[in-house]
């Protein structure tokens, strides 16, 4: 338990606004290694990307036990701090987002993203008294044993089109309020709505960058303290699959394999 509050604490004082952790994130162990190798301070996984190797679509479809478990691999395959994408908590209810939370924990994490999408993929967003009691459950068991637990409180306005800056602003007090310790705000990367954000929260915030975003260096100038790049990692990685099996089924060719991590490279960095 001390090894991993150590990385809990480390993980919480590397959200800086003037140099913003970057998280690139894995869906596998292998996917975790190669970023850990790369430099990365800290591993996230993304939800959509674990959901999908693993056989079931995003949005609250995979079960907890199956997530869970593959949170503990990404866990177990590297030495830095890692935070875990649950969704909405793998439950219908606080008590459940806790049980999950507990999961998390004992699978090894230091940190968590919950989001306030409806559930079950619906239209709109969760009632934010509702996805309140949702943080503040999760925040509770991470008091209960002791870890320091960045809870994540995504909030998926602009992302769903439900509400604009001054809802966004009121959801991030309320769930501040509730215990949460950062607010991820995906859907957005115009500078001055980013700018914005980080002027009316008083917490660590996090955007969803990737092609057409402003880079690293100009969002650590805007202020924000981390910089996910979700579901985009592993959509890339599922491109090259496609292109490989179009050209084997189409031309015969295999020039889609080309620049591919070598298989020595990649087998010696499982041997960790």
């Amino acid at each position: 338990m001390s090894d991993q509050r150590s990385r809990a604490e480390l993980f919480r004082s590397l959200h800086i606004p003037s140099d913003p952790i970057v998280l690139v994130n894995a869906w596998d162990a292998a996917s975790a290694r190669i970023v850990e190798a790369a430099g990365a301070r800290a591993v996230a996984t993304t939800s959509a990307g674990v959901a999908w190797s693993l056989g079931a679509p995003d949005g609250d479809v995979l079960g907890r036990e199956l997530a869970t478990e593959l949170v503990g691999r990404v866990a177990g395959a590297v030495s830095v701090p890692v935070t875990a994408d649950i969704e909405s908590g793998f439950g219908t209810t606080p008590e459940r987002v806790a049980e999950t939370v507990r999961a998390v924990l004992a699978a090894g994490a230091v940190g968590v993203n919950l989001e306030d999408a409806a559930p079950g993929g619906g239209p709109g967003l969760r009632e934010a008294a509702d996805q309140s009691g949702r943080l503040a459950a999760a925040r509770a068991v991470a008091d209960g044993v002791g870890v320091p637990l960045y809870v994540n409180a995504r909030v998926d306005t602009f992302l769903r089109g439900a509400g604009g800056l001054p809802e966004t602003l009121d959801r991030a007090a309320a769930y501040l309020r509730a215990g949460a310790d950062g607010i991820f705000v995906p859907g957005v990367v115009d500078p001055a709505t980013v700018a914005a954000l980080v002027a009316g929260i008083p917490a660590p915030v996090n955007i969803l960058a990737g092609p057409g975003a402003p880079t690293v260096p100009d969002l650590a100038k805007l202020g924000v303290a981390r910089i996910s790049l979700g579901s985009a990692v592993a959509e890339a990685a599922y491109a090259v699959v496609r292109r490989a099996a179009e050209e084997a089924y189409g031309s015969g060719g295999y020039d889609a394999l080309a620049g591919a991590l070598d298989y020595g490279s990649v087998n010696e960095l499982m041997r960790r």
